[in-house]
């Protein structure tokens, strides 16, 4: 065999493996994207559960920590690979504080029907903050964590939330997946690129960045990139000895309470 037919032959085996994983890519993007809905449904570790209908007919599951009359409550939207029932610790240090909290499960999420997309996560958190604004005076803190800050920024900027937190925030999923996948066309082929770039400066609420020095998964970089095309006023919190998946083993439930406290009207 020539050389030339030998380089033809490995350049054809070459290109039918790059055409092939960037189609199994393709495909299970979603997957990749939301783990946590391949989850085993959870139980009821805190507050009362609740089920939130959206407007396009899904129903979702959560958990309600009621607060004290005339005070705000907290709507959390959580990461793409958690679940609600893991957050007791912080409805018990909102509620010592008289402040409500309503997490949920993301439509596909356990407990909740549907199949999960950026668009119907966008759509679960407007839903779950008309519900929570119905009874609690509308004074919402909108909190997202990783996958939850796009939701979390989404439903800010088309809401009336009176403040916001991010947690371990992103510019987009679209950037995330670039720097994974730099030899795929990942612009031309992404489902859900969550452009939090492109929607921050919508929000105008008073907004706190929490971020870990050592995260590995949506690095500082990106939660910087965020905070520096953020409109004021703004702040951001980093914790040096902090990964992805360690923040909340830092003092950041206290640094949470510690911004609540700060507005006069809580």
């Amino acid at each position: 065999m020539s050389i030339a037919k030998l380089l033809l032959m490995l350049l054809a085996v070459t290109t039918i493996g790059y055409v092939s994983l960037l189609g199994v890519t393709y495909i299970s993007q979603r997957a990749l994207l939301y783990p946590g809905a391949q989850q085993a449904p959870g139980h009821a570790s805190w507050g009362e559960t609740v089920y939130i209908m959206t407007p396009d007919g899904e129903r979702l599951f959560g958990l309600y920590s009621r607060g004290k009359p005339r005070k705000p409550a907290v709507l959390f939207f959580l990461g793409n690979a958690d679940r609600i029932d893991n957050y007791s610790f912080l409805a018990q240090a909102l509620a010592s504080r008289g402040i409500g909290l309503l997490a949920i499960s993301y439509r596909g999420y356990p407990g909740s029907t549907g199949t999960p997309s950026e668009v119907g996560l966008l759509t679960d958190g407007v839903a779950a903050f008309d519900w929570l604004a119905a009874g609690s005076e509308g004074r919402i803190i909108v909190l997202g964590q990783s996958l939850g800050s796009g939701v979390a920024i989404d439903t800010a900027r088309r809401r009336p939330a009176i403040a916001v937190i991010l947690v371990s925030g992103y510019l987009s999923v679209l950037s995330l997946a670039q720097t994974i996948y730099p030899y795929f066309p990942v612009a031309l082929l992404i489902k859900d690129p969550f452009r939090s770039d492109l929607r921050i400066a919508e929000v105008r609420q008073p907004k706190l960045f929490i971020h870990g020095r050592r995260d590995a998964v949506i690095p500082l970089s990106s939660g910087e990139a965020l905070y520096k095309i953020a409109p004021k006023p703004k702040q951001m919190l980093i914790y040096d000895g902090s990964g992805h998946n360690d923040l909340w083993d830092a003092p950041m439930v206290d640094d949470i309470i510690r911004f609540l406290e700060g507005f006069n009207e809580l």
